[in-house]
């Protein structure tokens, strides 16, 4: 298992309430960044029991949502909604430096 993939469920379960405040705003909003931040700890799990370029694939589906998360939680800061914590917001960008990697970018 990826060490990584613990993260990746922290980072949701932090989430939760910025996709709560979200919801009251912006319910399609928070629809998407939870389809998006789930996206990225399913194909992480997917791919890491797949072989060759499916697994590549996988990764490379989680590392989209993972920046399509980061953007909605961007979306929602501009739009005044929510304010994330600079140190979530750095666990993010690490599980995507993560993923860039094991896609071999």
């Amino acid at each position: 298992m990826l060490k990584i993939y613990g993260t990746i469920l922290e980072v949701i379960a932090e989430l939760r309430p910025v996709m709560g405040e979200m919801e009251r705003k912006d319910p399609d909003l928070a629809r998407q960044m939870r389809r998006a931040a789930s996206s990225v700890a399913l194909n992480t799990a997917e791919g890491m029991y797949s072989r060759g370029k499916n697994r590549a694939a996988r990764y490379h589906n989680a590392l989209g949502s993972m920046q399509e998360t980061l953007a909605c939680i961007q979306v929602g800061e501009a739009l005044g909604y929510v304010r994330v914590d600079d140190g979530l917001v750095d666990r993010i960008r690490k599980i995507t430096g993560t993923l860039v990697r094991l896609i071999g970018f």
